[in-house]
């Protein structure tokens, strides 16, 4: 599908190692030298998302290598630069680890990241999941999506993993044109938007009937009576 692209679509702009914050927005961790350098680290479930976001890593100007992580699960990272020293000054806090920096604002490019590496579908919207070990993080992560046109809210707490989820179809529609398509592969864990609901013929017969029940009209939903229909 066509899509015009919006002023903080995944599109709208170059690459850059900014973009890179979205694996931080999930579960991604960001390990610094000193005062010289960072590494940038994510481990995912499935191959595709790793080799995908090495090929998204890779276009931002930094290195990225595939391998597996100690748990067995397919792990992307980059080496120790100078150019992502930046994320780790904005990311790392010494007294609590992680956090989301003062004045953040995602971007698409960002969101895109962030749903190649954890991002699926939920059975009510779209999830896209969240650090664990950092859950001073999550609200504010859901806020940070509300001026993209994309409000979004959090998992209670019995969901298995946490996340954010973003539901009905004008939001998803904001979403999906705010990361563009899916790489190969990642198809089934994109967003998709709910089926449309078919258009009901009410006639002058039906509505006449004291048991007839017309609902009010919807914002995807018109019902209309066609005069003099027998």
């Amino acid at each position: 599908m066509d899509r015009t692209i919006s002023l903080f679509s995944a599109d709208a702009g170059g690459p850059g190692t900014d973009d890179l914050a979205g694996l931080l927005c999930c579960h991604g961790q960001i390990a610094g030298f000193g005062r010289t350098a960072a590494r940038l680290s994510v481990v995912v479930e499935e191959p595709w998302r790793a080799h995908a976001l090495a090929r998204e890593v890779r276009c931002r100007g930094a290195d990225a290598q595939v391998s597996a992580a100690e748990c067995g699960r397919p792990q992307v990272h980059t080496s120790f630069r100078v150019d992502l020293l930046p994320l780790a000054v904005g990311w790392l806090r010494a007294e609590s680890g992680k956090a989301v920096p003062e004045g953040f604002r995602l971007s698409g490019a960002m969101v895109r990241l962030w749903a190649l590496a954890s991002g699926r579908p939920g059975p009510n919207g779209y999830l896209l999941g969240v650090d664990p070990l950092a859950p001073d993080m999550h609200e504010r992560l859901a806020d940070a999506l509300t001026p993209l046109g994309v409000p979004a809210r959090l998992l209670g707490p019995k969901a298995e993993a946490p996340a954010v989820r973003v539901t009905g179809k004008r939001r998803l529609e904001a979403l999906l044109d705010l990361i563009g398509d899916p790489p190969p592969g990642a198809e089934a864990a994109w967003p998709t938007l709910p089926p449309e609901e078919p258009m009901r013929l009410v006639t002058p017969r039906d509505s006449a009937r004291p048991e007839a029940f017309v609902p009010e009209p919807s914002v995807d939903v018109l019902d209309f009576a066609v005069a003099g229909y027998p």
